[in-house]
């Protein structure tokens, strides 16, 4: 498999010829591009993980492309007039190339003021995880390549320092960033790659366009 890591949350992953997009956001360039896509995860409802724009996007070129999410994303997309399966934890979906377990349920509590959403975590191909706004530890898994968040209302970098030595996969890389500036990416970057260490793993600094073999 190939990893792209776009902006923010959003990634790209090709195998065969397919293509899996996951959380393409309001952070994010417009995917108007993408081709061969036959799935479009989106592991919440918060419009830095999907947009209507961007789900607009990606469907005029890939009509067949199934969306999966969890229910409040299938609520939400359906206001917008976009059709998507709801995915809870413990599926189990088969799209093409790709087998796409979910994990989770809940989005990590950002205040106590702000409700608390539906989310899910996705391991793809038994491979490669990311938990989308949680840490959610995918219970008696072998991750080897995880995307580990690096800034957000609801984390600080003490958890997802923590977070990535507990799962101790064999690649990690940082997710969900565009809410920092430089310096708070090289600040976060440089935790990251203590954490990845300590299971003997090694941390990818990717930017938006980098690409990963897993």
């Amino acid at each position: 498999m190939r990893l792209t890591k776009l902006e923010h949350a959003a990634l790209i992953i090709e195998q065969n010829g397919e293509t899996l997009i996951i959380d393409p956001g309001s952070f994010t360039r417009p995917m108007t591009d993408v081709e061969s896509v036959v799935a479009v995860v989106i592991t919440h409802e918060h419009a830095d993980h999907w947009t209507a724009e961007q789900l607009t996007g990606i469907l005029a070129g890939n009509a067949g492309a199934r969306l999966l999410g969890p229910a409040g994303v299938v609520a939400a997309t359906a206001a917008a007039g976009i059709t998507a399966e709801q995915v809870d934890a413990g599926d189990t979906v088969t799209v093409g190339s790709f087998t796409l377990r979910f994990f989770g349920g809940r989005h990590a509590v950002i205040h106590e003021s702000i409700p608390v959403v539906d989310n899910v975590g996705v391991l793809v191909n038994d491979r490669f995880y990311y938990a989308g706004d949680s840490f959610t530890i995918p219970d008696g898994v072998e991750v080897d390549t995880l995307a580990a968040p690096a800034g957000a209302p609801w984390m600080k970098v003490a958890e997802t320092m923590d977070y990535a030595v507990a799962i101790g996969a064999k690649n990690v890389f940082p997710t969900h960033e565009m809410v920092l500036s430089r310096a708070g990416k090289d600040l976060s970057n440089g935790r990251l790659t203590w954490a990845a260490e300590q299971g003997g793993g090694t941390f990818h600094a990717l930017e938006p366009g980098d690409t990963l073999d897993i």
